[in-house]
């Protein structure tokens, strides 16, 4: 019997994933997995490169274990191995074997894909403001190439939350009714 439901947070810069996650996780009174990216960027003192991505990769990834192991029940992550997968074929035109095997073994309930409706918020590590569509785009296209179950979060305040809360209820239900 399973006894935890994982559900990632996903989609391109500046589209509230890290507040959503908050969110939820408060919502259900439960744990949440940071972003290890922005921690290590802000500590970093250069510009990353290529290898770091793959670092951040790791690290998220043991990140995202150690939470498991803590978690029962509900567990949401900010993140996960496709952002670190897009980010690093937007910026070098391809990506480390490890995320692209790691990617694959992936195996959360439910990706939620933020929407990029909300307005674009400057942020000294964000570097695309003008790429939004096609970034999302990448998201949508490689969730349905993985065949990840997602659901597209939009909406505006609490509307954004609202909408996610619906998603996750869904599962919820599907996962509850399967354990029976």
């Amino acid at each position: 019997m399973r006894n935890l439901i994982k559900i990632a947070v996903t989609g391109p810069e500046s589209t509230g994933k890290s507040m959503l996650a908050r969110q939820l996780a408060a919502h259900y009174h439960t744990l949440w997995v940071p972003e290890y990216a922005r921690h290590y960027l802000q500590q970093l003192g250069r510009n990353y490169i290529f290898d770091d991505i793959l670092y951040i990769a790791q690290q998220q990834q043991k990140s995202q274990q150690a939470f498991e192991e803590l978690s029962s029940g509900l567990l949401f992550s900010d993140t996960e191995l496709l952002v670190t997968k897009i980010w690093c074929e937007v910026k070098y035109g391809r990506c480390h074997e490890w995320i692209n095997e790691n990617l694959q073994q992936q195996d959360f309930d439910l990706y939620l894909l933020t929407d990029i409706d909300l307005p674009w918020e400057y942020d000294a590590l964000r570097e695309h403001p003008h790429q939004r569509e096609m970034l999302f785009e990448l998201y949508r296209e490689a969730l349905e190439k993985y065949r990840f179950p997602y659901t597209i979060v939009s909406g505006i305040g609490e509307q954004r939350l609202r909408n996610a809360l619906e998603a996750v209820e869904k599962v919820m239900k599907i996962e509850m009714r399967d354990e029976r």
